[in-house]
């Protein structure tokens, strides 16, 4: 499972708004970053073999090895003076960069 805060799923909502019809919020994992995975978000529609998540009112998508990867993560929004943007809080990340979007 990965949890929003109510932070997050207030951003999150605001910006499907914005995304269109039928677009859901899609949370995965991708090879890259400094530290060998990244994570990633964007805005589309259902595929077959996506998995709809659902926390705080919000549904959101991923996909089955993104969760292996993220199971049991929170993710919130900070918008703050230090920096602006999703934070993800990954408890099976054995380390993170600096910038936070990237971990091993």
């Amino acid at each position: 499972m990965i949890t929003l805060t109510p932070a997050a799923a207030q951003k999150i909502t605001a910006l499907q708004s914005e995304a269109g019809e039928g677009k859901l919020l899609r949370v995965f994992v991708e090879s890259g970053g400094c530290s060998g995975f990244q994570y990633g978000m964007s805005f589309e529609e259902k595929k077959n073999e996506d998995q709809v998540l659902e926390s705080e009112g919000v549904s959101f998508l991923t996909d089955e090895a993104s969760l292996a990867y993220m199971n049991g993560s929170t993710i919130d929004f900070d918008d703050g003076l230090q920096g602006k943007g999703f934070d993800i809080q990954n408890p099976n990340a054995e380390s993170t960069c600096g910038c936070g979007k990237s971990f091993s």
